[in-house]
């Protein structure tokens, strides 16, 4: 399947799916024209701890070779570790083992895949837990599946996430070199996050990390608010994100992260991509105006 406008690869986030069977999201996705999918391993989606992971991994990526589907893998299950607790543990936790292992398991994962990169993040600081304390159990588990990874011949993406330990560029820097700044550790780009916080402007976030960019999530926000959104309900003008990356020679996928609308899943995926594609045409003259919610879109979020 040939690229987008501008030589792009966009993609879908399945944790935008949630209420789809997996199989059934990827020939949504597919039939739409999407190039790949960010796989969110979930309860619900090749769960990495249910038996035969190796089996169901292989038949996964003889579907997505089949669909002509590219995939990079996510690790953002809210509560696949804990059923009490969002996204605990992580690496900053008193007992970080569950989320290692977890982290090994989606490295093993995309290495049988043939995915394009391993995306993760550093959690928000536990109560309790005092910065330097975190921030050495952050660079010490970082440091586990750098090598996993590197053994494995699959790139990792880290995730600078608003309210996190890391949770902009800078901090990303500064955990890559207290690692030693490993080949293998680059960098996962939220196009909204970049909005939400970055000092500078979105194309610059694009051209200031393109040498470590091995991952694009892509979504709207607005200034000092995490929320992700549908294109246009944000303050992004995306054509000129899109030209950076572009200019910048990115060639992996830029991935829609809307994981809270599951709800209108293959709506909200048909618009995301006709919106992409407007933007990243070589006219676009500026800021694209949103496709159209249809109607009875709204409910059940």
């Amino acid at each position: 399947m040939s690229a987008d406008p501008a030589g792009l690869r966009f993609g879908y986030g399945t944790n935008g799916f949630a209420n789809h069977r997996l199989d059934d999201a990827l020939a949504v996705l597919a039939d739409l024209g999407y190039q790949g999918v960010a796989l969110t391993p979930d309860h619900d989606h090749l769960d990495p701890f249910a038996p035969g992971l190796a089996r169901r991994t292989a038949a996964l990526r003889r579907r997505l070779d089949a669909l002509g589907l590219a995939v990079v893998v996510e690790t953002g299950a809210r509560y696949l570790l804990d059923p009490w607790h969002k996204h605990a543990p992580t690496l900053l936790h008193d007992d970080p083992a569950r989320r290692i292992e977890f982290l090994r398991r989606a490295v093993r994962v995309g290495a049988d895949l043939g995915a394009e990169a391993v995306s993760f993040w550093a959690g928000v600081r536990p109560a309790g837990v005092a910065p330097d304390a975190a921030w050495d159990r952050l660079v010490a588990g970082c440091a586990v599946v750098c090598d996993a990874a590197d053994a494995a011949g699959v790139p990792l993406g880290f995730e600078p996430e608003p309210g996190m330990l890391v949770e902009d560029i800078a901090g990303w820097r500064r955990l890559r070199a207290a690692l030693g700044a490993p080949a293998v550790f680059g960098i996962t780009l939220d196009i909204g996050h970049c909005r939400c916080l970055e000092p500078a402007d979105v194309p610059d976030c694009v051209r200031e990390v393109a040498d470590h960019l091995v991952n694009v999530q892509i979504d709207d926000m607005r200034r000092g608010v995490h929320e992700h959104l549908e294109f246009g309900q944000g303050e992004i003008d995306f054509p000129p994100v899109l030209r950076a990356l572009a200019d910048v020679g990115y060639r992996g996928l830029v991935a829609v992260e809307l994981p809270r609308h599951s709800h209108a899943a293959p709506a909200v995926a048909a618009r995301s991509l006709d919106f992409l594609r407007t933007a990243a045409a070589p006219t676009a003259p500026g800021r694209v105006d949103p496709v159209p919610a249809g109607a009875g879109d709204h409910g059940g979020g």
